[in-house]
């Protein structure tokens, strides 16, 4: 797979000047390693509802109609489901779950840079059991109110169900909002709501549907929800990773988990921003000061320097990092 020199600069740097993550005080998971050798492009993230500590992964465009189960304690794959009654999955970049313990898989991406006329979301139950099987899926076929584009990003609200996109842009994209309700009858259109300011390869939403983290190649941004009209609150303390697609919360609401492509890629954890009180309102303050945040009011002024370095050094390749993986 190709690699951009931006990306590879911050590989590069990473050992040796990547900003710590704080220490985790409460709840929530701490980060661990994706051991299986058939996950090497890891594209999403999402935290079970059922099985506490697992998380649910895929590949992107190399695989089959395959998601895993990783057991964040051991970084094992503990489940590959084989999703059924869908076509050939074409570019799968986005997983999140929804409030009714459904998996909704994202095959958004677009290596064409926005050809191709229509794209697909599968959805299908989350297993009880964590054991290799095949589940059956249902496949909806999605459009653009303004035409074809690339996309890396899929959420599901924690509360509605509704389905949402970003797409990806350098300059940065839109949020598209999807019907109430996804039908297999004939195509559902999705719309642009609201600007979103980065070139973002993945979001999600807080368990508590209150607010969006959507991150990028080399950076992040929190948003306030409320219902759609996104408000920029800060930046997101991102960590420096070979290719950096996926992001989710804990389930438990206390820690933003971060993955990249890769063979045996590492999945960081951080402190979210705002996370829940861990025992009482003391540990709560403490664990608001950690580095869930990279500044606030969305002015970036506290931008690590680190990461700073890492884009200055990296932006003489960044142009070319390839759109769709």
């Amino acid at each position: 797979m190709r690699r951009s020199s931006a990306v590879l600069a911050g590989v590069l740097l990473t050992g040796a000047c990547a900003l710590p993550a704080s220490a985790a005080d409460g709840p929530g998971d701490q980060g661990f390693t994706l051991k299986d050798p058939r996950i090497t492009e890891s594209s999403g993230l999402a935290a079970s509802h059922l099985h506490p500590g697992v998380y649910w992964t895929h590949n992107d465009s190399s695989d089959g109609p395959y998601i895993y189960a990783v057991d964040s304690r051991t970084g094992k794959t503990v489940a590959r489901i084989t999703l059924r009654g869908i076509g050939s999955p074409r570019d799968v970049e986005a997983i999140s779950i929804g409030p009714h313990d459904e998996i909704y898989v994202g095959d958004i991406g677009d290596n064409l840079g926005g050809k191709w006329p229509y794209v697909w979301i599968y959805r299908l139950p989350e297993p009880k059991e964590l054991r290799d099987q095949t589940v059956t899926a249902t496949q909806y076929v999605v459009k653009y109110a303004n035409g074809p584009r690339d996309a890396e990003s899929l959420i599901v609200h924690p509360k509605t169900g509704r389905v949402y996109i970003i797409d990806k842009k350098e300059d940065g994209g839109h949020l598209y909002e999807g019907p109430a309700t996804l039908s297999t009858s004939g195509a559902n259109v999705f719309r642009p709501v609201a600007p979103v300011d980065l070139w973002a390869t993945d979001a999600a939403f807080s368990p508590d549907g209150r607010q969006l983290a959507v991150r990028g190649y080399l950076g992040g941004i929190l948003y306030d929800w409320d219902g759609g009209r996104i408000r920029r609150k800060g930046q997101l303390d991102v960590p420096l990773q070979g290719q950096g697609e996926g992001v989710s919360y804990s389930a438990d609401g206390t820690r933003l988990l971060y993955s990249s492509e890769g063979a045996d890629s590492e999945v960081v954890a951080k402190d979210a921003p705002d996370r829940p009180a861990a025992n009482s309102p003391s540990s709560r303050a403490g664990s608001q000061s950690g580095s869930g945040y990279g500044g606030s009011g969305g002015d970036g002024l506290k931008i690590g320097a680190v990461v700073g370095a890492v884009a200055l050094a990296a932006l003489f390749g960044l142009r070319r990092l390839r759109r769709g993986s």
